[in-house]
């Protein structure tokens, strides 16, 4: 059993692990937070909501980059081909890439750490997932419109069909 078949599922699954904190924590905190925000505006609230959740997959993005550039500089367990200069950027753009399943195009991985790129592609699918789910419970909350409003509106509308 080489050090790469223990190394790679471990990393991963802590990878994933702490991916899951991060939006755990961030979606919670901004729940939290959100009713509090004094804004004019509720669906400022919802705005806030949703870059609250960029802000995560952010840096989420950026804990898969930094273990990618471990795993190739440091564990020698494969390496990013294709287009790819070596960066931070370059790496950056390839876990965003990967994070958002946009797939590899001009820049691929190759060697063991294709598991971890495909399990990033998971990942990123599970947390988009539960962003949306989060800013759809969001916007029920505060982009319901004023029953008030509603019910004017629609008292107007029954007056305009009446012969």
């Amino acid at each position: 059993m080489t050090l790469a078949m223990l190394f790679i599922p471990a990393i991963t699954i802590t990878l994933i692990s702490l991916c899951a904190c991060i939006h755990y924590e961030a979606l919670q905190r901004c729940n939290a937070m959100l009713p509090q925000l004094r804004l004019h505006n509720k669906r400022a609230k919802v705005l806030a909501a949703v870059g609250a959740a960029m802000v995560s997959h952010f840096l989420q993005i950026g804990l898969f980059a930094a273990a990618l550039y471990f795993l190739q500089h440091y564990a020698d367990l494969g390496y990013i081909g294709g287009n790819f200069k070596n960066t931070a950027f370059s790496f950056l753009y390839f876990s965003t890439e990967t994070y958002t399943s946009l797939g590899f195009g001009d820049v691929f991985p190759l060697g063991h750490i294709r598991m971890v790129a495909g399990m990033e592609a998971l990942t990123g699918l599970v947390m988009i997932s539960w962003t949306a789910s989060f800013t759809y419970l969001e916007m029920s909350r505060y982009w319901r419109p004023d029953s008030r409003k509603t019910a004017r509106s629609l008292l107007i509308r029954k007056k305009a069909m009446t012969p």
